[in-house]
Formats: structure tokens, C-alpha cells, sequence
């Protein structure tokens, strides 16, 4: 996993990826910026068109990790643009859309065309805009929009920008990398690996604030052991990671960063989600929470979360309550099983099952009785075993038994 750290939309995001993840699915599966579509991706029909340093750029062929510091604007990110919105209505009155699907694409390169050239000629926009393929309008529409929208702002007094304030030479996004080293050739700033401190704790599983998961709930536990033993045991991340089926750490926190994965098992799909989170805990209240985001390249499924925890005395001195918020977004294939009532009960027994291993671990057992990363989570059977309850839980109801 590679940290890429970029400014999209205005917003400061960073999130760890794998190096050949394309700049298109980094918005589309990190940030949940799904308005950027991906057609061909060879970079041939331009519908993943978006601005990287102001410059119009195939997202779907250009790697996230080169655009390391540059700032991304999305078709999301041009809603209050004054040449998108001119662009935006122009486009409905020319009947220029039709599916829709090529036209974020399209508003970005069109944009680009009324910042740049001052009169162009049917030709000249043709020229500029070959580049993005439409299968619908014909272009006609396209082009009267385009030519609708200079000659009304030309008329406006507001002149074309040449070289659309372009400075940078190379790829886009390549306007960031470090200077040469004597004797070698330039390369592209990419962030340090976890396990190389840093002079600034920077956040890899630092989400967007404005970031509201999909799904939250509530779950609390009593483990038999003094609150003080279990609050230093959770401050052992490996420990407790050793706890929860399928997960296993790739190596030490560094700053209270760590990377790892979990294996996940539902039926015939097996998962494995390569993470990295971001752990704080706070010794006064004895709470502590964990930032994350991982990703399964086989389900092409994704995951953002962030889970709270309290430690507090239990009823009797030798017991500890624990009280956790958890709250996630899931995406791809494993989707499908993030509805937050079947969540909660998969979340209770995977609980249950946690609690288990954490009194194995503090009653001091050994290696051999605890569960092995390697087997992974069987999410499957966690999942038949809630429908086996609920259907068991009906029956009781409708016969009294």
C-alpha cells in the first residue's frame, strides 16, 4: 500500500492504495466522487475527463500515486465553476446531452476550450474536443453549446486565458515531483512507508470531515478482568488484533499508524482487505478510537470506518465494560451485506466471538487456542447463523415455542 495524499475538490484527502490504482478510482472508491465515469479506460473516449492542476486529464490512465500533492477537481467540484454552470445551461437548451453518461467528461474538456480560445471556429471546437466521444447527440448540440457559451462571455468583455494559466511542462500532476538528485532523473514525491518515521505524523487514514458512514450501531461487552488489565491490553494493538478472526497487523505501529488486512469469507467470495488505520487513545478518559480504510483487490470491494471505544469498571471490581461505536462504508462486491440490521447481528456474534479470544489471551492461554489470521472470518456462516436465529425467533412467535 502507497500513501497518496491530494487536494480534491478544495478538500486535503489522503488514503492508502495500491501503486497502480488510476486517479479515476481513487476518486470514484475513496472518495465516493462517482460523477468522474470510466468508459474504455485505454484514455481513447475521455468520459473520466477531470482537471488535475487545472489541466484536463484522462483519469482513468493516469496512476494517483503520480499526482501526489496536485489538486484534483472533479465534475462534482465544478457545481459553483461560472463556466461549468454557463456550460450546464447551454447544454440543456442545445439538446447537447442525451444518456448523460459522456457528459462530466465532456463539461471538463468544454470548459477547458471556453477558458483557453478566444474565437474559436466550428473546427477549431471540433478540434479541441475530438478527444471525447459521444455515442448519442451527434455533437451538433455539443458544439453550438460550446460556441453559445464564448461568444456570450467574449461579448461579456471576459477575454480567454491563454494556455489556460498553464505553467507546468510534462504529464499532468508531474509538476510536484522532487527535484533531481545529481546524476539521476526526477522522480515523482511519493509518501513514506509505515514503517520509516516521519517528521510529521501524517494521517493515511485521515478521512474527509464532511465523511458520514453508511452504517452505525452500538454494541457493549463485560470482560472478567480489572478495568486496568483491559485498558493495557488495548493498548496492545497486536494483541488485540490477534483477537478478531482473519485480522493479523503488517507490522508495528509507527505513531499510532499501522497497516494490515483481513481475510472475509462469504460463500464463494474471498476477501482480503490490505488496510491502514490510524489508532489515538486518550489515558485520562480511557477511550480510544481507530480511523481506517482497506480495500480487497480480488471483489474490488472497499471500506471506510471509524470505531470508538470506552473502557469502563464493571459492576463488581473484577469485571470491565466496554462500550464500542462503530460506524462504515462499504462498497463493490461485499456490498451487499451492509444492511444495518443484519450488520448489527453479524456484528454481535463477531463481538461474541472477539470477547471469547480476549479472555483467552487475558486468562493467558496459549497460541494454540486462539483462532489463526490465516483461516480468515467466514462471514458466510456468521450470516447463516443470524437467518437460522431470526427464522428460529419467528417460529416462537407465530407457535408459542
Amino acid at each position: 500500500m502507497t500513501l497518496v495524499s491530494l487536494t480534491v475538490n478544495g478538500k486535503s484527502v489522503s488514503a492508502g492504495i495500491q501503486p497502480r490504482t488510476h486517479l479515476a478510482d481513487f476518486v470514484r472508491e475513496t472518495q465516493n466522487l462517482t460523477g468522474t465515469h470510466l468508459g474504455c479506460e485505454h484514455g481513447v473516449c475521455g468520459a473520466c475527463t477531470m482537471l488535475v492542476d487545472g489541466v484536463p486529464t484522462r483519469s482513468c490512465i493516469t496512476y494517483a500515486v503520480a499526482c501526489q500533492q496536485a489538486e484534483v477537481t472533479t465534475i462534482e467540484g465544478l457545481d459553483n465553476d461560472e463556466i461549468a454552470t454557463e456550460l450546464r445551461a447551454a447544454f440543456s437548451q442545445e439538446h447537447a446531452l442525451q444518456c448523460g453518461y459522456c457528459t462530466p467528461g465532456m463539461l471538463v474538456s468544454a470548459r477547458d476550450v471556453v477558458l483557453r480560445l478566444q474565437a474559436p471556429s466550428e473546427h477549431d471546437i471540433r478540434v479541441a474536443m475530438s478527444g471525447n466521444l459521444c455515442r448519442c447527440t451527434g455533437y451538433v448540440g455539443i458544439i453550438r453549446a460550446i460556441q453559445r457559451v464564448v461568444e456570450a462571455r467574449r461579448s461579456r468583455g471576459i477575454a480567454a486565458i491563454p494556455n489556460g494559466n498553464r505553467t507546468r511542462l510534462g504529464p499532468s500532476g508531474s509538476g510536484h515531483a522532487l527535484p533531481a538528485m545529481s546524476g539521476s532523473a526526477p522522480r515523482v514525491a511519493v509518501a513514506p512507508k509505515v514503517a520509516a518515521k516521519s517528521a510529521s505524523a501524517a494521517s493515511a487514514a485521515r478521512m474527509d470531515p464532511d465523511w458520514k458512514p453508511q452504517t452505525t450501531f452500538t454494541q457493549s461487552f463485560v470482560v472478567a478482568h480489572p478495568v486496568d488489565v483491559v485498558w493495557n491490553f488495548f493498548g496492545d494493538v497486536a494483541s488485540v488484533a490477534a483477537c478478531l478472526p482473519g485480522a493479523s497487523l503488517a507490522g508495528e505501529p509507527v505513531d499510532g499508524h499501522v497497516e494490515g488486512q483481513m481475510k472475509v469469507k462469504v460463500g464463494p467470495i474471498s476477501a482480503e482487505f490490505q488496510g491502514i488505520a490510524d489508532i489515538t487513545r486518550d489515558e485520562a478518559t480511557r477511550t480510544g478510537t481507530i480511523i481506517g480504510s482497506g480495500k480487497d483487490k480480488r471483489s474490488n470491494s472497499a471500506t471506510r470506518g471509524l470505531v470508538g471505544y470506552a473502557v469502563k469498571e464493571g459492576d463488581t471490581p473484577d469485571q470491565t465494560r466496554v462500550d464500542v461505536n462503530i460506524g462504515f462504508t462499504l462498497t463493490g462486491a461485499l456490498a451487499q451485506f451492509s444492511r444495518s440490521g443484519l450488520v448489527q447481528d453479524i456484528a454481535g456474534r463477531l463481538i461474541a466471538m472477539f470477547v471469547k479470544n480476549l479472555e483467552a489471551r487475558l486468562a493467558g492461554k496459549s497460541s494454540g487456542d486462539m483462532p489463526s489470521a490465516e483461516a480468515g472470518l467466514d462471514a458466510g456462516s456468521l450470516v447463516f447463523s443470524v437467518i437460522k436465529g431470526r427464522f428460529q425467533n419467528l417460529l416462537k412467535r407465530l407457535f408459542g415455542r
